[in-house]
């Protein structure tokens, strides 16, 4: 157990695989109380269930939501529930943007890349993480020095093939947090990102050529492999402690030197 109260609550957006639900069971095994929003097929809530049941074995709250956490609305009516969800005094203390929506198409050829893809990607993977912080801050839901965490990728600076969407979102992504680190600060809240190390996630598998950039990573990494889920899990959990109030703004590379 941490020193967190079980009154704080972790909202995690986009937990329920990959780098978001790591995250989440990491949390949950330090006494944090969980939100997590995720948005699935029917077809795949089983296997979810599942997952979340295993979080649930660490005598934590736990409070799941299939929902579509870039829609505006669905984005409302979420905050108008908070003081039921969170209790009398309750607050939400860290907040991790793990969604993973985007457009991986080529900028010519049939059907090329067009403003609407690009819009939709910057949307989900960077315009919602500034939307969903500004909203809870303005409805008061937030605790004293709450922590928002976004992930990036070494694609903000590299050129990966069919990645153009994507990479515009990071970069946008990391800009934003920068402001937010900077305009939050005077309710005590920090912002930072963290740029994991290549992860064989779902959403990596969807990337044009991932097998070649895994095995590149692998030459690169000084440890010669890639990055865990449980890697960036353990960074997710430094960053919630009281110890890294002091860290705001960054961009905080976890990947074993493989960026090096």
């Amino acid at each position: 157990m941490t020193n967190q109260s079980l009154k704080h609550f972790a909202l995690v957006l986009g937990g329920s695989q990959g780098l978001g639900y790591a995250s989440a069971l990491k949390l949950a095994q330090n006494g944090w109380n969980l939100l997590i929003i995720h948005r699935d097929r029917r077809s795949d809530l089983p296997d979810i269930e599942a997952r979340f049941d295993f979080i649930r074995r660490c005598g934590v709250d736990l409070k799941t939501f299939n929902l579509d956490a870039t829609n505006s609305e669905k984005r409302k009516e979420f905050i108008d529930q908070l003081p039921e969800l969170l209790g009398e005094s309750g607050k939400i203390k860290l907040l991790l943007h793990s969604i993973a929506k985007g457009n991986l198409k080529a900028m010519t050829g049939d059907s090329p890349l067009n403003q609407t893809d690009l819009q939709i990607t910057a949307n989900a993977m960077a315009y919602s993480f500034y939307d969903w912080s500004k909203d809870i801050v303005e409805a008061g839901f937030l605790a004293k020095q709450t922590k928002l965490l976004a992930f990036t990728s070494e694609g903000n600076q590299r050129v990966w093939k069919h990645y153009a969407a994507v990479s515009v979102a990071k970069t946008s992504l990391e800009t934003l947090m920068k402001y937010m680190a900077k305009e939050f600060a005077e309710y005590g809240i920090t912002a930072n990102c963290i740029q994991a190390g290549m992860v064989e996630t779902q959403s990596f598998q969807m990337i044009p050529g991932h097998e070649q950039l895994k095995e590149a990573a692998v030459k690169r990494n000084p440890f010669q492999r890639l990055t865990q889920p449980e890697d960036i899990a353990n960074v997710v959990y430094l960053l919630s402690l009281e110890e890294s109030n002091w860290i705001n703004g960054s961009v905080i590379k976890a990947d074993g030197g493989e960026s090096l």
